[in-house]
């Protein structure tokens, strides 16, 4: 096998591990951490592949980091990159998993734990905010009001009327399909002539 394949098979692996291990919070404290190694350091994806990569993590079914994580990998290196970056993901969660299981009482009685936890919350919390601040920016290069009043409307359908979060991306994923259809159909292009309000609105 080709040492470029086996080096990037490794880099991976590693990059996988190393935010597998130093990831708490949730899949989404998972992004910037993607985003440096993917689109700063390496430049193997751009800012916009990795977002949409997300997306569909959040998507589908099963945790979103085994899913950016197999999406990742099969980016860089179709199913064997998939493998082995959802093999190097799972790892660390797995053995810490086990060895908190076999003293759980003792951890969770911990002053000391509990404290590393809270601060643990800080840290994840700041970095989905950097995520959604990034997610955010790159709505608003697209000028859009459709797309910039479709944030907020679907943060305060989750956070006033508790709608179901799978139901707000089922419905916002509607809307912008039909939007693009409203465009191939040609329904648009008479609305863009009214002037460049109406562009912004699209």
């Amino acid at each position: 096998m080709n040492k470029d394949i086996l080096k990037q098979y490794a880099w991976l692996f590693r990059v996988n591990l190393i935010v597998s291990a130093f990831t708490f919070g949730g899949g989404y404290v998972v992004v910037p951490m993607l985003k440096k190694h993917f689109v700063t350091n390496r430049h193997v994806l751009s800012e916009k592949e990795l977002f949409d990569i997300a997306a569909i993590a959040q998507s589908s079914p099963g945790a979103i980091a085994i899913n950016l994580s197999a999406l990742t990998g099969y980016r860089i290196a179709r199913l064997k990159g998939a493998v082995i970056s959802c093999i190097a993901a799972i790892l660390p969660p797995l053995i810490l998993l086990s060895i908190i299981s076999a003293g759980y009482q003792a951890f969770r009685s911990s002053h000391i734990v509990s404290a590393v936890l809270l601060g643990m919350q800080a840290g994840a919390a700041a970095l989905i905010v950097d995520y959604i601040t990034d997610m955010c920016r790159i709505i608003l290069k697209k000028k859009s009001l459709f797309l910039t009043l479709m944030v907020p409307a679907a943060f305060l359908s989750n956070l006033v009327f508790h709608i179901n979060a799978m139901l707000i991306l089922i419905l916002c994923s509607v809307l912008c399909l039909f939007k693009v259809w409203l465009h191939k159909k040609g329904g648009v292009r008479h609305a863009l002539k009214s002037g460049p309000f109406v562009q912004y609105i699209l």
